[in-house]
């Protein structure tokens, strides 16, 4: 018994490749949770980027909208003192 401890075991090479593959195998599952996370914030990213420009032209549309009502109304007010 004492000399086989020194020398690896026939079933020793199977057991470290079975290891490495669990090993891999999780890591791989790491890695593609990670990328999932990352496309799906950059999406999200992309989004959030959309909505503030269309936000933004919506605010720009009421503006000018809002402009065009107060000059219809003062022309409107100057009609009527004459």
């Amino acid at each position: 018994m004492d000399y086989a401890w020194g020398y690896p075991q026939p079933e020793a090479p199977m057991t470290r490749a079975l290891a490495l593959f669990l090993v891999f195998t999780l890591a791989a599952c790491g890695l593609e949770t990670a990328t999932t996370a990352a496309t799906s914030a950059e999406i999200k990213r992309r989004e959030m980027e959309q909505a503030k420009k269309t936000m933004e032209q919506a605010k720009q549309k009421i503006e000018q909208n809002t402009q065009q009502i107060m000059q219809k109304a003062a022309q409107s007010e100057e009609k009527s003192k004459e």
